[in-house]
């Protein structure tokens, strides 16, 4: 693909991106919200400052790191890829309160439905108004949808600094390991 425009990047403000679901997914990871450059390409965590595809290799839930392009993988390996809001912006922070808890609404919906064994979301201050748990913390959550197990994730921006690359792939692991996946790295 030729190098993208702004013109291009704004003109994905408020687009959407596929999720690549299915029913009885092992994991479901949940980013907050996609990007303009994913709007544009089509494709979740697309910006390559984004440390989610290196961190989901580095922690063993993949054989070899992905490609944004190649999302469609992730089904093989029980694994699946939404948002808790649909609509792309510049930056997560340009989603209102409201945006978020109707996410979550939704996102319980689709949980209800496709029934994965955990559900994980991908930015704990996301999480905590998503669903209205003020107190959550990264790691497992005591809330479940139905019986799908939820986990809060750090959010592999790469502005979130607190998080290496290292203690984000370590926390993936635990995840990993407590939904039974064998390590694929």
């Amino acid at each position: 693909m030729s190098r993208i425009t702004r013109e291009e990047l704004e003109a994905a403000r408020d687009r959407t991106v596929p999720d690549v679901i299915a029913s009885g997914l092992s994991v479901l990871f949940c980013g907050i919200n996609p990007g303009l450059l994913s709007a544009v390409k089509g494709e979740h965590f697309a910006r390559p400052g984004n440390r989610f595809w290196p961190v989901l290799h580095l922690s063993g839930f993949t054989p070899h790191r992905l490609k944004p392009s190649e999302q469609g993988e992730l089904l093989s390996y029980g694994l699946g890829v939404t948002n808790v809001a649909a609509r792309a912006t510049a930056r997560a922070d340009e989603l209102s309160e409201e945006e978020l808890r109707e996410g979550g609404r939704l996102l319980a919906a689709k949980v209800e439905t496709l029934r994965p064994r955990w559900l994980a979301v991908a930015g704990v201050t996301a999480y905590r108004t998503a669903f209205g748990d003020r107190a959550a913390r990264i790691g497992p959550q005591e809330r479940t949808i139905g019986d799908t197990r939820i986990w809060a994730l750090p959010n592999p921006s790469g502005l979130n600094a607190h998080w290496s690359l290292t203690t984000m792939a370590e926390e993936f692991g635990r995840l990993r390991a407590a939904a039974g996946e064998p390590p694929r790295s």
